[in-house]
């Protein structure tokens, strides 16, 4: 065999194995994209964007925040501080008619204590954050709407709507937390129309969050308690 010929073949091998290399490394890179999406759902999508469509950057940020805190172990509330809970829930709500503002400043820190009481980092905003990310892909986004809502709620600089928006958001974020051990998770579209607590068939017992009950509500069917009106009407 001439040496031209070897040559050839060896070059024609070169170029066979670095595709197969590069097959190799795409399909890994696919099934990593694959696997995060699952773990974070619409989370993912949100770090790209925050990261101007730079996938690579996104995956590596949420792989670094399931190395930080995918093995954090969280612990249930207790049954009477989880009634505080969603009494205090119902109280901000209730308080959101006379005024929103301090409404809204309320649910923004009843949710950081109550993460803290999961037993999420607590020292500082943005690692509480990227933890509850990980546990709470589906709606921590709405943690951090009422969040910056509340910031702009001190400075005068959110409207009515803004105001209500981030308690409807924050709501599922809430329901999220304080749902009792082994009561079964929902995703984001059973939270909007599934309300939580425990049903007994029979004479039964019935235990609602408050303004997700069957008693007074806005009718067609709904089962949302309205707890005041905003200026498009602000049915929670």
């Amino acid at each position: 065999m001439s040496t031209a010929v070897i040559s050839i073949v060896v070059v024609v091998a070169v170029v066979l194995a670095a595709a197969l290399i590069i097959r190799v490394v795409r399909a890994g890179a696919s099934r990593r994209e694959r696997a995060l999406r699952r773990r974070f759902g619409p989370e993912y999508e949100l770090n790209v964007a925050q990261h101007a469509g730079d996938s690579k950057a996104a995956q590596r940020e949420l792989d670094e925040r399931l190395r930080m805190y995918g093995d954090l172990r969280t612990q249930p509330l207790p049954g009477e501080l989880r009634e505080r809970y969603v009494a205090e829930w119902a109280a901000v709500q209730e308080m959101f008619i006379e005024s929103p503002e301090r409404a809204v400043t309320s649910a923004d820190r009843l949710l950081a204590r109550l993460a803290h009481d999961r037993g999420y980092p607590s020292d500082r905003y943005e690692e509480q954050v990227a933890a509850l990310s990980v546990h709470h892909a589906e709606h921590v986004q709405g943690y951090r709407q009422i969040h910056d809502t509340a910031g702009l709620a001190r400075e005068g600089r959110a409207d009515t709507e803004e105001l209500r928006e981030s308690i409807v958001h924050a709501r599922p974020f809430f329901e999220d937390l304080v749902r009792p051990p082994h009561h079964g998770a929902t995703t984001g579209a059973e939270t909007a129309r599934q309300p939580y607590g425990e049903r007994r068939s029979g004479s039964g017992l019935r235990r609602w969050l408050p303004g997700t009950g069957t008693g007074t509500g806005t009718g067609s069917g709904t089962g949302h308690t309205r707890f005041g009106h905003t200026r498009k009407g602000g049915a929670w």
